[in-house]
């Protein structure tokens, strides 16, 4: 004899119809796909227009300084940057004048060897530091600024790596004041960035250096 109420199927027991699973797993897929869409497309989109603002805010001439500094770094990675360090120290843009990552060999007698013009500036008022990346210079500028009671400082490196290394240095002295210097190299006045292969290159690794750069000082700003 049948027993009421002694139903058992899913819609009694309060369970959704296998219909309705099927349903709820396929919207779930469809979620799926259409994030892993929206991110593979947007991604790359972002990282374009990102690369395009990061090449906009690069100085296309050198710069005339409207004020002095306590000192003056230079990142080394060219000798045109050194030259120009040289001759705002001389100028009397800056009391001091830091070669930060300098090669073990480059000291003052080398350098006043190659500019004898200043040798009187390099002998008396140039430090040599020989750290071997970007942070390691801002650490080191950090300990030559402190040491010397510096609160301004005049930044000198090639436009390109201009953003990433401002971008370390303020991370080091954020109560320093920062002018920045770019030289601009003799190949990207002569053309056009995007028709030289090597240059692209160099532009596109130096914009994902300055990403990770911001990231590492967000994720860890001690």
């Amino acid at each position: 004899m049948p027993m009421v109420g002694s139903k058992t199927d899913d819609s009694a027991a309060g369970l959704p119809r296998p219909a309705e699973q099927s349903r709820a797993s396929g919207r779930l897929l469809r979620g799926i796909g259409w994030l892993t869409t929206v991110i593979c497309l947007g991604l790359p989109l972002a990282l374009a227009l990102g690369f395009l603002w990061f090449i906009a805010r690069l100085s296309a001439d050198e710069i005339v300084l409207d004020r002095n500094a306590d000192g003056i770094v230079v990142l080394t990675g060219g000798s045109s940057r050194i030259n120009d360090a040289i001759e705002l120290l001389a100028a009397g843009r800056g009391r001091r004048l830091l070669i930060s990552g300098a090669n073990r060999t480059t000291n003052s007698v080398e350098i006043s060897r190659l500019n004898p013009e200043f040798e009187r500036w390099v002998r008396c008022c140039v430090d040599f530091d020989r750290s071997l990346n970007t942070l390691g210079n801002a650490i080191e500028t950090r300990h030559w600024a402190e040491r010397l009671g510096f609160h301004s400082l005049i930044v000198v490196t090639s436009n390109y790596h201009m953003p990433r290394a401002m971008a370390e240095i303020e991370h080091q002295l954020p109560n320093v004041a920062l002018l920045p210097f770019p030289v601009v190299s003799d190949r990207l006045k002569a053309e056009p960035w995007w028709t030289n292969g090597a240059t692209t290159k160099l532009l596109v690794s130096e914009y994902l250096k300055y990403i990770l750069t911001h990231v590492r000082v967000r994720l860890n700003p001690a």
